[in-house]
């Protein structure tokens, strides 16, 4: 979900190249470019994938860990079956508070990659759609920090605006680098970039990062 209200173009060039080869989203595109840019994803690599739907980014992040990987895709919605079995998808929420009690049903962790393309419910207010986007990718990263193993990477869809470069920081704080992309395949309206944080920190002993 975009800022921008420009409805698809069926002639665009991504949304016609994801149909083509059987990808259920243009934004496939986007992780597979970051992922091949930064080396994120490799055979026997354990993943999570937040705001999952349609399931675009676990097509290809199936792919790239194979079977003895692990790829695991959540959303508010029912994710269709990808039919590989070391994809396993679940309706949750990441604001509630059993989230991560129920992902570890999934999968126990930890995980090697952190991936979120979640986007909220847009107004058509700038500013409010900002925020709400920002809160996302806090929750986003406030996760991340908790089951990623150290080492770990984490890619966030971001809007920019108020509050961006705080996010920025709190990731500089917790990883080693962090990188802002926009991939080729982001649409030319849209306000999205791309956070690539790489390389968890160890976590230090005694009181948790807060945010």
């Amino acid at each position: 979900m975009h800022l921008s209200s420009k409805p698809y173009d069926p002639k665009d060039f991504y949304y016609r190249k994801a149909k083509k080869e059987g990808l259920r989203a243009r934004s496939a595109y986007k992780i597979e470019e970051i992922a091949e840019r930064f080396r994120l994803l490799e055979p026997g690599s354990v993943v999570l994938d937040l705001g999952a739907a349609p399931g675009g980014w676990l097509q290809v992040m199936a792919d790239k860990v194979g079977p003895r990987g692990a790829v695991i895709g959540v959303d508010l919605v029912p994710i269709a079956a990808i039919g590989k079995p070391w994809v396993k998808t679940a309706v949750l929420d990441i604001r509630a508070p059993d989230f991560e009690q129920r992902l570890a049903e999934l999968h126990p962790g930890p995980y090697r990659l952190v991936t979120s393309d979640m986007a909220p419910k847009t107004s058509g207010i700038k500013d409010v759609d900002e925020a709400r986007s920002l809160e996302l990718s806090n929750l986003a990263l406030d996760t991340a920090a908790r089951i990623l193993t150290p080492g770990g990477n984490f890619v966030c869809k971001v809007f920019m605006g108020s509050g961006f470069d705080a996010f920025i920081a709190r990731c500089k704080k917790l990883f080693e680098r962090t990188k802002v992309v926009r991939p080729e395949a982001t649409r030319e309206r849209s306000y999205e970039h791309y956070v690539v944080a790489l390389s968890l920190r160890q976590k230090p002993l005694g009181k948790p990062e807060e945010g």
